[in-house]
Order: C-alpha cells, then sequence, then structure tokens
C-alpha cells in the first residue's frame, strides 16, 4: 500500500494544536488525512466567521433586518449549522427561533401570526430553525393540518413573503438536504448516544417510513415557492462540513455588506 506523501504546509497543519487535539481524541484509530480535512475545515470556518463579524456589523450599522429559514428533512443539520453561523456573533443582535408546537390561542390566529412576531427588527439578524414551512411538508405529512389549512397556506405563503421582504428586509431560504441512507446512520447514531437521545421525536421515528412522503411534498414546496424574488438553496448536507461551510458562503453572498474578503 502506498505511503501518503505529505507537503511540507500539511505537515504544518498536522503539527498545530487542533490536530494535535483531534489527533489524540482519535487514539488508535489516527487517520492522518481526515485530521488535515478536519484542520482545513476549521480554518476555513474560521475565516468565514470573521466575514460574518462584519456581515452583522453591517446590519447593525444600516438598521438592516435579515431573516434566514433553515428547512430540511430531520437529523440533516440544521442546528449544527446555526451554532457555527452564531459562534462568534453579537448574541444582543441576532436571535435564534425554534418554536414549539403552537398553543390553543396561536391555533386560533392567523397561520403566519407567530412567525410575523419574531420577525427582526431593525439592525437585527433572525435565524429559523423550522419556519413556516412545517405547514409545507412535516404538518401534511404528520396529520398535524387538514387539506384545506395545507392548500391555503400554499396560496398564501408567496404573498406573504412578497409582503415581508418589501421593504429593508433579506429572507434567505435554506434547505438542507441529506439521502435516506445517511438519515438512518445519523438516527442510529443519536440513539446510541446517552448525550443525543433527546433530539429523537415521535416525528424522527417515522421519517424513515415516509420517506417518499416527505419528498412528494418537498417537490411541491419547490414547485410553488421557489420565487424569483425569494428563491430556495438547496445544500446538499450529507458531509455536515461541507454543508456548514457552504451554508456560510450563501450569507455571505446573499447579504450586501461592505468590506466582504
Amino acid at each position: 500500500m502506498a505511503t501518503k506523501t505529505f507537503t511540507d504546509k500539511e505537515i504544518k497543519y498536522l503539527n498545530s494544536n487542533k490536530a494535535i487535539k483531534a489527533m489524540l481524541e482519535a487514539g488508535d484509530r489516527i487517520q492522518p488525512e481526515k485530521v488535515l480535512r478536519y484542520v482545513n475545515y476549521e480554518k476555513r470556518l474560521e475565516t468565514y466567521q470573521v466575514e460574518l463579524i462584519k456581515l452583522q456589523n453591517w446590519v447593525i450599522e444600516n438598521n438592516k433586518r435579515v431573516c434566514v429559514l433553515f428547512e430540511g428533512r430531520d437529523a440533516a443539520g440544521k442546528g449544527g449549522a446555526i451554532r457555527r453561523i452564531t459562534h462568534h456573533l453579537n448574541p444582543r443582535h441576532y436571535k435564534v427561533i425554534a418554536l414549539p408546537k403552537p398553543t390553543s390561542q396561536e391555533r386560533g390566529q392567523w397561520y403566519f401570526q407567530r412567525y410575523v412576531n419574531r420577525l427582526p427588527s431593525p439592525g437585527e439578524i433572525v435565524f429559523f430553525d423550522r419556519s413556516w414551512y412545517n405547514r409545507a411538508v412535516v404538518e401534511p405529512v404528520n396529520g398535524f393540518c387538514d387539506d384545506r389549512q395545507y392548500k391555503r397556506f400554499m396560496n398564501d405563503v408567496n404573498n406573504f413573503e412578497e409582503m415581508i421582504t418589501g421593504g429593508t428586509m433579506i429572507l434567505i431560504k435554506l434547505y438542507f438536504s441529506i439521502t435516506k441512507g445517511e438519515q438512518k446512520r445519523r438516527f442510529n447514531d443519536i440513539k446510541s448516544d446517552p448525550l443525543k437521545r433527546w433530539k429523537m421525536s415521535p416525528v424522527d421515528e417515522r421519517a424513515q417510513e415516509l420517506w417518499d412522503v416527505y419528498t412528494q411534498y418537498k417537490e411541491e414546496m419547490f414547485n410553488i415557492t421557489d420565487t424569483k424574488k425569494n428563491p430556495w438553496t438547496v445544500i446538499k448536507a450529507d458531509r455536515k462540513s461541507d454543508a456548514r461551510l457552504e451554508a456560510v458562503q450563501h450569507l455571505l453572498k446573499r447579504v450586501p455588506y461592505q468590506k466582504k474578503d
């Protein structure tokens, strides 16, 4: 078997504190190539996080409003991507919204009302870990809404987004896409880890069984709501590190902040 030859730059990376820590954690399963990929990922992510701080400062200084939707199948990595994006941001000027089931009062309101109340104020970024698009996929697949409610939502959503983006707000819609096999692998990992088991919900338990139904509703969502003004960006998320970097890259491209590097 041929031995991998590393460049001087790669050797320097492998001698960094992050690489040494990763190798120590790997124990007997050390794979230098894998460690090198990890260090490269961390360096790129750190560079992008510096740009995200510039982006946030621009939003604050210019009283802009940025709303980012993170959608995708269960275990697609939405939460992990949000954590990397917000890691070094000023917490006073951003919010992460992950809403629970609607209350009895909210169920009697206009569907979009609970989301309108949480849209960004001037100088603020809001990240939705799942959004109003629950009604486009998760709710109809799992019987949480009836056909009339679903059709009304699909008929109204583009007008709603047109309305909220008519002023200074930038709306960014990200969809994290994973394969069925990768979702199964991640579910098994979650179930076997006592620190992660809380993440599994009854909806997650049925996700593999209902895979094809989810696909049908997802494709219909794209067909109707992927508009020129408020398009979807699909991120292939089988490799979490690549998905996180791509998500950050897209934010940096979509928000016209100054002093981009």
